[in-house]
């Protein structure tokens, strides 16, 4: 299956109440393969064909409000769009879960694969989940649902693919049985829901200096209630497929020298080079992120603490900053530790530009040097030509 027929098949399995979408490349095909089970009759989702992303993101926020399951998927431009829902999504604590097909941002137009969207709202209150493969982004999907519907948490969750390169690209993939998915989601019982007529409420009230800033506070503290949440649904999750899900997942970092950092489809590239080069006595080793938001500081620490040198790979940058998101992201965790690894960052893969095993390599071979202390350049660019 394709990453994309992958996430629709856990729609399928979770039978959300409401979905709202509108087409962008290279989203597109999750919502063609679900709107199939709709119109077969398999789930019983009220599928809304909106005008707009804008739109998309709102119907779900009405649909949420009203005590509804509902689930949405978009892409860079698309994602763009909802700027403003995405923010009331979070904060009005709806448990929207959202797939984001990473893809560019304009301009020039591009349709394919970069962080850009997704780490464009890392600060928008939602939880960030990504994913390496099409089974990954099943099972987040699935995950995802108990994790924001929870009610010491009951914030959207975004789960993200690689454009085309996981979303078009067909692996061999295990399914979970419809029942099995069934039982783990559960039924949905709305918080608050706006159609209670017995308990009536108000959602999006205007909500000035006297309360607003406690709102906020809220997110806070629900974020922080996700760390703990993310933790007990990965382990029961792991109970029924067999594996360990983590925030952060290491590949031969017990005596690692050299390790990656990277997210989404790059894993699989460098898990090769890393196996390659482990052959030659290299001691080499990958961390792969699972979760973004809420973001682990101790666990980062714990994980890398021990190495010599870390490259982080971005797939976004942030212009005007010190480096991509995650690369400040874990150079922060590590402010104020005094032992630390010698940490750099690449950006990589812009608009889709290709990561191949000489890219990457090229990386670990650096990586030499700054072990040996001869940093340079903390923050460089592979692939681009000069």
């Amino acid at each position: 299956m394709t990453g994309a027929e992958c996430t629709a098949e856990a729609m399928k399995q979770i039978n959300p109440d409401v979905v709202a979408a509108y087409p962008i490349t290279p989203q597109t095909n999750i919502m063609h393969s679900f709107s199939q089970f709709v119109a077969d009759g398999i789930v019983d989702t009220d599928l809304v064909t909106v005008e707009s992303e804008h739109s998309a993101m709102s119907a779900c926020v009405g649909a949420s409000a009203s005590g509804a399951r509902a689930m949405t998927a978009t892409s860079a431009n698309g994602l763009a769009l909802m700027w403003e829902i995405v923010y009331i999504a979070a904060s009005t604590r709806l448990p929207i879960v959202m797939n984001v097909v990473n893809r560019a941002l304009s301009a020039p137009i591009n349709i394919h694969c970069d962080h850009s969207d997704s780490m464009g709202c890392r600060d928008t209150g939602w939880i960030q989940i990504y994913s390496e493969n099409g089974e990954e982004a099943y099972e987040n999907t699935i995950m995802g649902v108990r994790i924001g519907e929870h009610k010491d948490v009951l914030l959207p969750v975004m789960v993200c693919q690689d454009g085309f390169i996981t979303s078009h690209s067909v692996e061999t993939v295990e399914l979970l049985n419809d029942e099995i998915v069934k039982s783990f989601v559960g039924e949905h019982t709305g918080h608050y829901p706006l159609l209670d007529v017995d308990k009536p409420v108000t959602y999006g009230p205007l909500d000035l200096f006297d309360y607003y800033f406690e709102h906020k506070r809220q997110q806070v503290l629900a974020m922080e209630n996700a760390k703990r949440v993310i933790r007990e649904i990965f382990d029961e999750f792991g109970q029924i497929t067999g594996k360990h899900y983590d925030f952060f997942e290491g590949y031969k970092l017990e005596d690692a020298e050299k390790v990656i950092v990277c997210a989404n489809s790059s894993a699989g590239t460098i898990r090769v080079v890393v196996d390659e080069l482990r052959e030659k006595g290299e001691k080499v080793g990958l961390l792969k992120m699972r979760v973004f938001r809420p973001w682990l500081n101790d666990m980062i620490v714990e994980k890398l603490g021990k190495i010599k040198a870390v490259a982080v790979l971005d797939r976004s940058d942030s212009f005007g900053a010190f480096g991509g998101p995650l690369f400040s992201e874990i150079r922060s965790s590590f402010h104020e530790v005094k032992e630390k690894p010698n940490i750099i960052d690449y950006i990589y893969g812009l608009g889709g530009r290709e990561l191949d095993i000489i890219q990457i390599k090229k990386v670990f071979n650096e990586l030499e040097q700054v072990k040996n202390g001869n940093v340079g350049d903390r923050v460089r660019y592979l692939g681009v030509r000069e």
